[in-house]
């Protein structure tokens, strides 16, 4: 029977304790160091590596990788030899368009969120020798970097990832499709985003990346204030990407609102399922690396 990892809460950063890291690169590595003390085994390793051959066990080997239905059978060890290419191309799309400054009830606004779990992401898989792309979104792929595995890939990662989003403008419809048509080589994509437009074009979004081939996940980063509202109090509601500017009690809309965010969130789970795309919902109060974990844990069932 496989047994799943398991996970400990204890020793995950909270957003806040991250927010206070004075960096990028210091935040991912606190998610990426409490990843790796909650989960005792990553279940990165081996994912879509080919199996090439068997050969004897040798002082060293990996106990993981030996064959334990030829021992049972000839009561030898051997270990299965894999091959020694880069396992996957993990491509991660951030969402760089201004709506992403949002920060109200969040220890981070939500760009920063995004980008602390991807350089994380970046970073555990630099470390199974993953090829790692990455790509700014706004109202196109405005940066992009080509999947490598080269030294100083993560670096490369961080210095872009450390930019302030400046462009008004969200086109995810846009960005995903020319993602599409730049991601080459099928692999995984990750998306970032508050995921601020058009249903229907994020639909044909998405249907471009599967279409090549892709495996999509969807990480829908929104702060806790903009998912859930206040229950009462007068607040000043602004368009970070137009020129709405509108004050209000927050009895007198909360009803409504909350029913209208429920009912676009189910209209994207809807559209994420048709497509076999995975969407994770999070909003940036949450522990970046029990996100991370979460998500890992149930692609191994």
């Amino acid at each position: 029977m496989k047994s799943s990892p398991q996970t400990t809460a204890p020793n995950w950063l909270r957003p806040d304790e991250l927010a206070r890291l004075s960096s990028l690169e210091l935040r991912a590595r606190g998610v990426v160091e409490g990843f790796l003390q909650g989960l005792h085994r990553s279940p990165f390793v081996g994912y879509s590596v080919e199996f090439s051959s068997h050969r004897r066990y040798g002082p060293g080997d990996d106990l993981r990788h030996v064959n334990w239905k030829v021992f049972a059978r000839q009561r030898k060890l051997y270990v299965k030899e894999f091959d020694a290419e880069t396992n996957l191309n993990l491509y991660l799309l951030v969402d760089a368009s201004r709506s992403m400054q949002c920060k109200i009830d969040g220890a981070m606004t939500k760009y920063e969120y995004a980008a602390t779990l991807a350089a994380a992401m970046a970073f555990l898989a630099l470390k199974q020798r993953d090829a790692v792309a990455l790509g700014l979104m706004d109202d196109g792929v405005r940066q992009y970097l080509d999947p490598s595995v080269k030294p100083g890939r993560w670096e490369d990662c961080l210095r872009m990832l450390a930019q302030t989003p400046e462009r008004p403008v969200t086109e995810l419809a846009k960005s995903l499709e020319q993602a599409a048509a730049v991601a080459r080589h099928r692999g995984i994509v990750i998306v970032l985003s508050d995921m601020v437009d058009d249903v229907a074009g994020i639909q044909r979004g998405l249907q471009q990346l599967r279409h090549r081939g892709h495996e999509v996940v969807l990480f829908h980063i929104l702060d806790p204030f903009e998912r859930y509202l206040a229950k009462q109090g007068r607040v000043r509601v602004l368009d970070m990407e137009g020129s709405a500017d509108v004050t209000t009690d927050v009895e007198s809309i909360r009803g409504d609102y909350l029913h209208r965010i429920e009912q676009w969130c189910d209209e994207l789970e809807d559209v994420c399922r048709h497509q076999g795309v995975d969407r994770l919902e999070l909003t940036t109060d949450q522990p970046p690396t029990g996100a991370l974990v979460d998500y890992l844990v149930r692609r191994t069932r």
